[in-house]
């Protein structure tokens, strides 16, 4: 199962009970967060999600409502004791910055971060069961987005029709890889008859902060989920790409002509107290749009 869980969906100023950008991807055994916004571990504990299971982070680029929770995290995990590796992704600065608020605190963490330089777009993480891309989105300053896919899973066996084939339990191994099976006869046992295949695997693609920009089809087509901006509603669209930010029509039109599953839309501008409309527009261009909800989790 792979599940996002939303922390934080405003944009630079927290307002209205919201918070700046950070979510959860998670599978079975993997937690990644992407951006850590002022307040992200509070939003950690509210929704009782354990610091220790996060093996990565990926910040999207050096806008503090992005970003400033993060020092306060890795404090935070090395107060705790934790012992595991971190692997941190982001633009070149950021290791320097962390370092340097790690140095003025004369603060060492009690286990090991490994930082990632964000750069050429391209694969940048392989887990046990996750690869990770990176993109480079349109913003005032360098930003990219991230694109989560999950490895394709082995075959699941049918233990009956295995062992009515005589097949031995020390070739199951190649029946999940797709193997067929030779019979000491010589009789082939087709792997379609004693194995179903694995479900498809899933895709997240995460769009950072963006103007609009239909390059970003290419990257995020075809996924299950799909999380793209809206700083503003389609009124503001002169200041939208002022700011280099989307409107609501436009990330549903990119979520459109990239034919994606669903659509999630968030980092709200401090300006909307209400978020109703930036639903309803939204579903005029592309109906399967959700907004994306603090607390909220959604299964892709």
């Amino acid at each position: 199962m792979l599940a996002l869980t939303i922390l934080g969906n405003n944009s630079a100023i927290p307002a209205f009970g919201r918070n700046p950008t950070a979510q959860l991807l998670q599978n079975d055994d993997e937690a990644f967060l992407i951006d850590c916004g002022e307040g992200t571990q509070l939003q950690l504990s509210k929704y009782k999600i354990k610091k220790s299971k996060i093996s990565h982070v990926f910040i999207s680029h050096l806008h503090g409502d992005h970003y400033f929770g993060l020092i306060g995290l890795l404090t935070s995990m090395s107060l705790l004791s934790r012992t595991q590796d971190l692997h941190i992704f982001g633009p070149p600065k950021l290791e320097s910055i962390i370092n340097i608020q790690l140095d003025a605190a004369d603060t060492e963490l009690c286990y090991k971060v490994f930082f990632h330089s964000l750069g050429e777009d391209g694969h940048i993480a392989n887990t046990k069961r996750m690869s990770v891309e990176s993109f480079r989105v349109k913003h005032r300053i360098d930003c990219w987005g991230f694109l989560f896919r999950e490895k394709k899973k082995p075959r699941s066996i049918d233990p009956d029709k295995a062992r009515a084939y005589e097949i031995p339990a020390a070739f199951y191994e190649q029946l999940q890889k797709g193997e067929d099976y030779i019979t000491k006869k010589g009789t082939v046992v087709a792997n379609a008859d004693v194995t179903h295949p694995a479900p498809k695997p899933k895709s997240y693609a995460y769009c950072a902060d963006t103007v609009y920009d239909t390059s970003l089809v290419d990257k995020v087509k075809g996924v299950d989920l799909l999380y793209h901006e809206t700083t503003y509603l389609k009124e503001h669209e002169e200041r939208a790409a002022a700011r280099f930010h989307c409107t609501t029509v436009q990330a549903a039109d990119i979520a459109k002509k990239g034919a994606v599953q669903k659509l999630i839309i968030g980092h709200f501008s401090s300006k909307y107290e209400v978020l109703d409309e930036f639903l309803t527009e939204a579903k005029e261009v592309f109906e399967e749009t959700e907004l994306a909800l603090e607390g909220a989790c959604y299964k892709v």
